[in-house]
C-alpha cells in the first residue's frame, strides 16, 4: 500500500520506519547515530559500555521519517545492570525495517556468535558498516570485507569512517532506499522520544565517564530529582547514585574539588543543548549494589525482561 502526506495541498508519497543501530561496545555506534541524526543524541566516548539504554532519533523529512534507535552494545552480562543493556540491543531486532551493525577494524566477527546468529535469522534488510577504516591498509580491508560476507551472507557490507564522515552519505542513501512506504510514527517537529530529563542525565553522566577511572563511572546512576523550566532558566537538581561510600567520596573528591568540576562541565554542556541558561546543583547519594537489584533497575527506567 502506497501513504500519501499533503504539503500545501500537494500529495507526496510517504516512507517510514525503524533503523536500528547494534553491535559491540565502542565501535563507534552513538557515533554514527549523531551524524545520521545531525543532532547530539546519543553520549560518544572513548569509553566501553557508555549507552545504557536504547535512544531513538528522529529525522524528518516532507516525505520520509526516519527513527534510527542507539542501543547498549552487545556483550556477554556480568550482573543485572548488563543484562539489561543486553536486552535492549536484542529488542532492536524485534521492530527493525533496517538493521546497521556496526563493526570495525579492530574486532572479530566471532565475538558474539549467538548476537550474530538472531542477526542471521532476519528477513529485514541489513547493512554491516566496517567503521574506522582510517586505522588500516586496503588489503587488510578486503579481508575484512570478506570475513563479513561470509558471517551474513545475506547483508550488504559497507566501509565507513563514522568521525570523518567517509561514506555515511551513501549509507543514508540505502537507509531511504530500503525504507517502507509509510505514515510518519512521530509528529513531524519531534527528534527524540525521550523527555529533557533523560538528556540531563546523560550529560551528567558523560562527565563522570570522562573525569573519573576504572570501575567508578560504571557504578553511577544519576536521577534528575527537579527540572523547573522558567523563560531565560532551567533549575535543575540531580542526584548521582553510587554503591560504596569509598565511591561516594571519589566522587565528590577533596573539598569538593571532582564534584565541583562535573557540575561544572556539565552546566556548559547543559547550556548549550537547551539554549538558555541552567542553574545546576548536584548531590551524591549511595544505593548498595543497585546494578544488581532488579527494585532498583526498575525504578531507575531499565528493561529487566
Amino acid at each position: 500500500m502506497r501513504f500519501f502526506v499533503s504539503f500545501n495541498n500537494i500529495k507526496y508519497m510517504h516512507k517510514a520506519g525503524f533503523v536500528n543501530i547494534v553491535g559491540n561496545p565502542n565501535v563507534g555506534k552513538s557515533t554514527l547515530m549523531n551524524v545520521l541524526v545531525g543532532e547530539r543524541i546519543s553520549i560518544a566516548t572513548f569509553k566501553a559500555q557508555t549507552t545504557r539504554h536504547r535512544i531513538m532519533g528522529i529525522l524528518n523529512t516532507d516525505e520520509m521519517q526516519i527513527v534510527f534507535s542507539d542501543t547498549p552494545g552487545v556483550l556477554k552480562p556480568n550482573y543485572k545492570l548488563q543484562e539489561s543493556m543486553l536486552n535492549f540491543s536484542t529488542s532492536a531486532l524485534s521492530d527493525a525495517d533496517v538493521l546497521l551493525y556496526v563493526t570495525d577494524v579492530i574486532e572479530t566477527g566471532d565475538k558474539h556468535n549467538e548476537f550474530i546468529e538472531k542477526v542471521r535469522q532476519q528477513s529485514f534488510p541489513v547493512l554491516v558498516l566496517i567503521n574506522k577504516i582510517d586505522l588500516i591498509d586496503q588489503q587488510k580491508l578486503e579481508t575484512l570485507v570478506e570475513e563479513w560476507k561470509e558471517l551474513l551472507p545475506q547483508a550488504e557490507i559497507v566501509p565507513i569512517s563514522a568521525i570523518s564522515k567517509f561514506n555515511v552519505d551513501y549509507v543514508m542513501r540505502r537507509i531511504k532506499e530500503l525504507l517502507p512506504d509509510s505514515p510518519p510514527y512521530f509528529d513531524k517537529d519531534q527528534w527524540t522520544d525521550k523527555p529533557a530529563r533523560f538528556f540531563v542525565t546523560e550529560i551528567i553522566r558523560e562527565k563522570i565517564l570522562l573525569y573519573y577511572d576504572k570501575e567508578i563511572p560504571y557504578a553511577v546512576e544519576v536521577v534528575v530529582e527537579q527540572f523547573k523550566e522558567e523563560p531565560k532558566l532551567i533549575r535543575i537538581n540531580a542526584v548521582i547514585y553510587v554503591e560504596r561510600d569509598s565511591q561516594k567520596g571519589i566522587i565528590i573528591g577533596k573539598q569538593g574539588k571532582a564534584l565541583k568540576k562535573v557540575a561544572t562541565e556539565a552546566r556548559r554542556s547543559l547550556e548549550k543543548f537547551f539554549g538558555k541558561s541552567v542553574f545546576l546543583e548536584t548531590f551524591v547519594k549511595v544505593d548498595k549494589d543497585w546494578r544488581s537489584s532488579d527494585r532498583e533497575l526498575k525504578n531507575f527506567g531499565y528493561q529487566l525482561d
